[in-house]
């Protein structure tokens, strides 16, 4: 569906912080294949290698190089790499509808459904990131942000997340920058 469309699916709502602890997601479990060693943090990073790095036992990565979208920086060295949530684990906590099962706080930490959810990056992007939703940081490779803005929405959708209003506005300046960029997700509930 058009972005335009998209934003105007979202539940618009006041963001609630109070409360929030990152352990209350439970994240990198066993991953989709519980009988590879690797986690899902580990998983993704695979998944996502332009060049597959090599797999020691313990699921130890040697080799491989990434392309990480938000700034447009080549990696080499896995290590240098993190997985973000798409839409950081403190923004989904402000935007629950109605307070989130541990399950399904799990089910998002580790979301491999959906290539959205989450994304190796290098290091230093996400941290830069942080827990920054779109109205107070876009990435930095400015080329990016007309996917970064319908991937932010999707995952909202998806998760069926609410957004304030500073958000859907910063969507919507974005959609008028990304007129033809379309939204396609696969709802989780």
């Amino acid at each position: 569906m058009p972005l335009f469309e998209a934003i105007n699916r979202l539940p618009v709502a006041a963001e609630h912080r109070e409360g929030y602890k990152r352990d209350l997601y439970k994240h990198w479990n066993k991953g989709l294949n519980s009988g590879d060693g690797c986690d899902t943090r580990r998983e993704v990073i695979l998944a996502e290698a332009v060049t597959a790095p090599q797999v020691a036992a313990g699921c130890k990565l040697a080799g491989g190089s990434w392309r990480s979208p938000y700034d447009n920086l080549v990696v080499t060295d896995a290590g240098r790499l993190d997985v973000d949530h798409f839409v950081p684990l403190a923004e989904v906590y402000d935007s629950e509808q109605t307070p989130w099962s541990a399950a399904r706080r799990e089910a998002y930490a580790n979301d491999q459904a959906s290539p959205d959810t989450l994304i190796a990056v290098s290091a230093a992007s996400n941290r830069s990131k942080s827990d920054k939703d779109q109205a107070e940081l876009l990435p930095s490779d400015g080329s990016y942000q007309c996917t970064y803005a319908p991937t932010w929405v999707g995952t909202k959708l998806r998760w069926d997340l609410a957004a304030d209003e500073n958000e859907v506005q910063a969507f919507l300046g974005l959609a008028e920058d990304c007129p033809n960029t379309t939204v396609v997700y696969e709802s989780a509930v």
